[in-house]
């Protein structure tokens, strides 16, 4: 019989490779040391190439950041963004004027659509002890159909996050793609992953020591890739895999995963691919050159709505997990904690 791995290759420094429908995944992990009262690091910033720092000095990083880390404000079109916060807080702000303060393994699911500008910052909430992050940013492309929909945003709280043991010593987090008859919260209206022939999945996958399971086959014409970011022994179809590695394997085909002397974690993201020419320029995913160049002309013009917040890089200064949708609505976690 032959394998269903179609090929294995080292992860490397994110952004990762990503299968089409996907664009973009980044895995943040930041040993954030205690915050100094203003959201940011009590440490020192000296020697940190301030507001391009990625160099990962002392486990952290400011990013984009110049007093708390993160990213500032900037602009998308023509995609959607998802955030898995697994440790640590995000706070939001975006240019329809929503706000949220989300994370310790809440979602949030962003359709840029026709455009938005947005922060994402870091806030060290804890002066007393160390506030470590981490997190998966996937990108996922829209039709052309769906380009040009209206901006929209959706947090799924943790506690509707649903987690399923299909076998004795494993557990799969759904943030996208249902699995024994479990669906995680809907995505977006505007959503490719609202298409249920798109057979788009967004799993964590978590082997105990010993335990194993079959990961059951999606459509076939689908792309699944496996990214084998931490562990230390893990064997897909019988072939062992360095840590950490990629693993891409025919969607069609039932896969077999075996953890040996340790946990291991594992990200899947799937889908159909979407079969329309892509054009990409940094934060802008059209299907033309014309689409991109109309996008810089129509962010010039209009900011997306502008910036309501007066800083690039705002903070929240509500208490705890919460999300301020654009009509002033308020929600938070049914177990809201900071």
């Amino acid at each position: 019989m032959a394998s269903p791995i179609l090929r294995i290759s080292p992860l490397g420094t994110p952004p990762w490779e990503t299968p089409n429908p996907f664009l973009f995944c980044v895995h943040h992990v930041d040993r954030y040391p205690r915050g100094n009262g203003s959201l940011g690091p009590a440490a020192s910033l000296a020697g940190r190439h301030i507001g391009q720092d990625f160099a990962g000095k002392d486990g952290w990083n400011m990013y984009h950041g110049e007093r708390v880390p993160g990213f500032p404000v900037h602009p998308h079109r023509g995609f959607e963004t998802v955030t898995v916060v697994r440790r640590g807080l995000v706070d939001h702000s975006d240019s329809m004027g929503a706000q949220a303060r989300y994370g310790e393994g809440d979602v949030q699911w962003l359709t840029a659509g026709a455009g938005i500008q947005h922060a994402e910052m870091f806030p060290l909430v804890h002066d007393d002890r160390d506030n470590p992050l981490e997190l998966f940013q996937i990108w996922l492309n829209l039709p052309a159909a769906d380009k040009m929909a209206p901006p929209h945003f959706k947090m799924f709280w943790a506690d509707a996050v649903p987690t399923v043991s299909p076998a004795a010593g494993v557990s799969v987090t759904l943030v996208a793609g249902a699995l024994d008859g479990v669906a995680p919260p809907a995505p977006p209206p505007h959503s490719y992953a609202s298409r249920p022939e798109s057979e788009v999945a967004i799993w964590t996958v978590r082997l105990e020591p010993g335990a194993s399971w079959t990961l059951p086959p999606a459509a076939a014409g689908s792309n699944r890739f496996l990214y084998f970011f931490a562990g230390r022994s893990l064997h897909v179809a019988g072939t062992p895999v360095p840590q950490p590695g990629l693993v891409v394997v025919d969607a069609s085909e039932p896969v077999r995963l075996e953890a040996a002397e340790s946990p291991v974690e594992i990200l899947l993201l799937q889908g159909r691919p979407i079969g329309e020419p892509v054009a990409q320029y940094g934060p802008f995913v059209m299907n033309t050159r014309a689409e991109l160049q109309q996008a810089f002309a129509d962010y010039q013009r209009t900011q997306f709505g502008g910036w309501p917040w007066g800083a690039a890089d705002p903070v929240n200064a509500a208490e705890g997990r919460f999300a301020r949708q654009p009509d002033g609505s308020v929600e938070r976690p049914a177990a809201a904690s900071s």
